[in-house]
């Protein structure tokens, strides 16, 4: 079976440039819902995908706890510099332990990396008082994704059938 890391190079610049994509994860009743995320593709070393949610609203994470399975696409290339690339949808499997990581201490990377990927965040760390009002955003549950389908659409364009690589059976 290929790995993720076998996907064509505009595919990856997706992952790697993309600055959101949109999370779907199903209800209790089975129903879709979709949230605007923003993903960090981890090959090769783990071959999946991560994403987080603050504790403050975790129903990412409960949905993905009752039913694992997910999709995400990235179709929006703002702030990416990328030009005319690529729609992506990936379909996995995910896995939200039931841990809570704080990502303030020693993280400045990922504090970082928020801060040029969403300048208005800015305000909710620039000063000590902001950060304890706003704790609870920094307390994070990790999402792990293992692809099993990637679904790409030159130019964005859905009217013609996808490019298809299958990562792995589902089981």
């Amino acid at each position: 079976m290929p790995s993720i890391m076998d996907v064509p190079p505009e595919v990856m610049e997706v992952f790697t440039e993309f600055r959101t994509c949109e999370l779907s994860t199903l209800s209790r009743r089975g129903a879709p819902i979709t949230w605007p995320a923003i993903a960090n593709v981890k090959p090769p070393e783990s071959e999946q995908f991560v994403f987080s949610t603050t504790i403050g609203l975790a129903q990412k994470a409960f949905n993905i706890r009752r039913n694992p399975h997910v999709s995400f696409l990235f179709s929006d290339p703002t702030g990416s510099e990328l030009e005319d690339p690529p729609h992506v949808l990936v379909q996995g499997d995910a896995e939200a332990p039931d841990e809570i990581h704080s990502i303030m201490p020693g993280t400045k990377k990922q504090l970082v990396n928020l801060a040029k990927r969403q300048p208005a965040s800015s305000m909710f760390s620039s000063n000590p008082l902001m950060r304890y009002l706003m704790d609870f955003y920094y307390m994070r549950i990790f999402i792990s994704v293992t692809p099993r389908r990637v679904l790409w659409w030159d130019h964005g364009d859905y009217t013609s059938d996808p490019h298809e690589m299958v990562i792995s059976d589902v089981e």
